[in-house]
């Protein structure tokens, strides 16, 4: 399924849109979307929406599975400007964004659909579920110029940490709400902005009308920001990307400041959420 832009996939593709939940992947080079659009597709989206340019191919399993848009991603603003055109066509519907190189895990993932783990959610009334930015890289640069190898991927095990989130209009902390920090983010600041060092995304969250995301991976509804109900502790999940040690190998002002991206704290990724729950990356709640 082919559409010619997004307006022509909101004019003749809602169908889509129909039912949750509905991810968008937002590809912006060419590196492993199809096992970034496979994953997806086993964790069982209702419809997968892939927002790319006509220069990149796709594997016919996949380009028969998935909805292509023809996206320009890189144009500042796109990613905010295209989630929020689906949030307004499809309210009431979970939905879910991220980029190529980037695979969303969350509690039992292995066993469990996002399906279940989303019902379970909105029975606790949440409307949106925090999601941690884990970075991915390969061990050997030299093997792998662009730090992405699925069979030699590693994470930080340790050094991330969270701070209060301020309101610019008070200065008070905003309840529920934290900034988290870690990472290769953390580890090569210096190579990153200021406003772009944050882990933390809403990656999973119910339209509504008027809900709006903004630049900063934030949303207009104050709500959506938490990280868990007043009452108690909510389920998170991960997404593991590659897309930072992709961008700190492919900056010229930062590639050959970094001959290794694997430190004392770096362990071998194990594709499974077990990891991740016990290294404390993301949190069960009440699901069990």
């Amino acid at each position: 399924m082919i559409y010619q832009s997004l307006d022509d996939f909101l004019k003749t593709g809602k169908d889509a849109l129909a039912k949750g939940p509905v991810a968008m992947i937002f590809v912006e080079d060419d590196v492993e979307v199809d096992t970034t659009l496979r994953h997806h597709l086993h964790c069982g989206f209702a419809s997968v929406l892939a927002f790319m340019t006509d220069a990149f191919p796709l594997a016919d399993d996949v380009a028969d599975q998935v909805h292509r848009i023809a996206y320009d991603t890189g144009v500042p603003g796109a990613v905010p400007e295209a989630v929020n055109a689906i949030v307004a066509a499809a309210p009431g519907v979970w939905l879910y964004y991220c980029y190529n190189a980037e695979f969303l895990f969350f509690p039992f993932c292995e066993t469990r659909s996002i399906r279940e783990m989303l019902t379970f959610h909105t029975e606790e009334q949440r409307d949106a579920m925090l999601t941690y930015v884990i970075d991915l890289y390969a061990d050997d640069l030299g093997e792998f110029p662009n730090a992405v190898s699925l069979d030699h991927a590693f994470l930080d095990k340790s050094g991330y940490y969270a701070l209060a989130r301020k309101d610019p209009a008070t200065g008070h902390p905003r309840e529920r709400q934290l900034d988290f920090f870690g990472g290769l983010r953390w580890r090569y600041e210096e190579h990153v902005p200021s406003t772009s060092r944050k882990i933390d995304r809403i990656s999973l969250f119910k339209a509504a009308p008027g809900l709006k995301l903004q630049g900063d991976n934030t949303f207009g509804d104050q709500e959506y920001n938490t990280y868990a109900c007043p009452w108690h502790h909510n389920l998170t999940a991960a997404i593991c990307s590659f897309r930072t040690a992709k961008a700190l190998k492919r900056n010229p002002g930062s590639t050959f400041d970094i001959n290794s991206f694997h430190w004392h704290n770096s362990i071998r990724f194990e594709w499974h959420s077990r990891q991740l729950l016990d290294l404390g990356l993301m949190e069960p709640g009440q699901w069990f």
